[in-house]
């Protein structure tokens, strides 16, 4: 019952944080969110470090359960299409719904990361079979001078993935498909077809 009550309370907390901001997260607001008495969030956890702390623990679970289930439920992607549907579809659950919700709790958390070790620890990318999958696609799909290079690259295609959520998040609207087709022919060390037809246009 223990861990259950600390489960919901870490979920309510995450809602408050989206919706409220890292200003409104108060034991009290979690409180009332999770609908239970005052002081029940302060009786699990005393100081707002420690909900905190619960809070960020709590989103990387939930990220890593979503990003294992994606990797292990899809087909390994055949060509660089497929690899941009499936990132769109992720960009998609992020920008909707309780997706949209727990990546505004997210980069809240990695703006307070930057001043505080445990956070930051706690935050730090981890492997998953979504994650694997890209890892294998690219080094599959990778020019051979650029295979040593396959852990940077899909660490900087994921990382390039999340400043396309976090401008949607800010400024509003869809991410293009075409802005990520772009992103994985950068990974690919290739060029969007787009560019490639404007620069035959322009020779």
């Amino acid at each position: 019952m223990t861990t259950d009550r600390r489960t919901a309370l870490a979920d309510a907390a995450i809602g408050v944080l989206a919706d409220e901001g890292m200003r409104g997260l108060t034991h009290r607001a979690v409180d009332r969110a999770a609908d239970l008495p005052p002081g029940t969030t302060s009786a699990y956890f005393r100081t707002r470090a420690a909900l905190l702390t619960a809070l960020v623990r709590r989103l990387v679970e939930l990220d890593q359960a979503e990003l294992q289930l994606a990797g292990q439920d899809s087909p390994e992607p055949r060509d660089a299409d497929e690899l941009t549907d499936a990132i769109a579809a992720l960009v998609q659950r992020r920008l909707t719904g309780d997706g949209r919700r727990r990546s505004l709790a997210r980069y809240a958390c990695a703006v307070e990361s930057a001043r505080d070790p445990e956070l930051r620890e706690i935050l730090v990318p981890r492997d998953n079979a979504a994650r694997d999958a890209v890892r294998r696609f690219l080094a599959a799909h990778t020019p051979e001078a650029a295979a040593a290079d396959v852990e940077s690259r899909t660490l900087t295609l994921l990382a390039c993935v999340d400043g396309l959520v976090f401008d949607r998040l800010v400024s509003g609207g869809a991410v293009p498909r075409e802005a990520v087709r772009g992103l994985v022919a950068g990974a690919l060390g290739g060029e969007p077809e787009r560019s490639r037809r404007a620069r035959r246009q322009s020779s």
